[in-house]
């Protein structure tokens, strides 16, 4: 499970649809709808906002919105909404550290992506978060293996 702190233009085709699949499943996680993934560390930023529900809410509202610019039929009705839209904090670590490791996973499935996004320093991030100054969260997998 990935739920990119960048924001969703950047992703592949593939990308898209693996982030919106990851975040209904994550939605149903929140809402206490199934039993897997409950302990995923990727929840945690959604599990201490004041309305976890609606916080994911939001960030599939902003996939979906992606996803329409491409003419992708996604669900619309899936998501459940909220009218809440209190952000959630994330480090500009954070943030550098998935840009890397999205670039990593994209030279290898989408080269010619990959080379109109290598030069990006400072990706946009996904509207659900407001950016601060920090490292890498502690609940991030860093090791060699991605």
């Amino acid at each position: 499970m990935r739920l990119w702190t960048f924001h969703p233009k950047y992703l592949d085709s593939k990308g898209l649809v693996a982030l919106w699949r990851e975040g209904l499943l994550t939605q149903k996680v929140l809402q206490g709808m199934t039993t897997g993934y409950r302990a995923h560390p990727q929840l945690e930023r959604f599990r201490r906002h004041s309305d976890p529900v609606a916080a994911i809410g939001f960030y599939l509202a902003k996939v979906y919105e992606e996803a329409c610019t491409r003419d992708y039929s996604f669900n619309h009705a899936k998501i459940v909404f909220s009218d809440r839209t209190i952000p959630i904090v994330e480090t500009q670590g954070q943030l550098l550290y998935e840009w890397k490791h999205f670039l990593a996973k994209l030279e290898k499935r989408d080269e010619p992506r990959y080379r109109s996004l290598k030069y990006v320093k400072n990706p946009v991030p996904h509207p659900m978060f407001h950016i601060e100054e920090g490292g890498i969260r502690s609940w991030e997998k860093t090791g060699s293996s991605g």
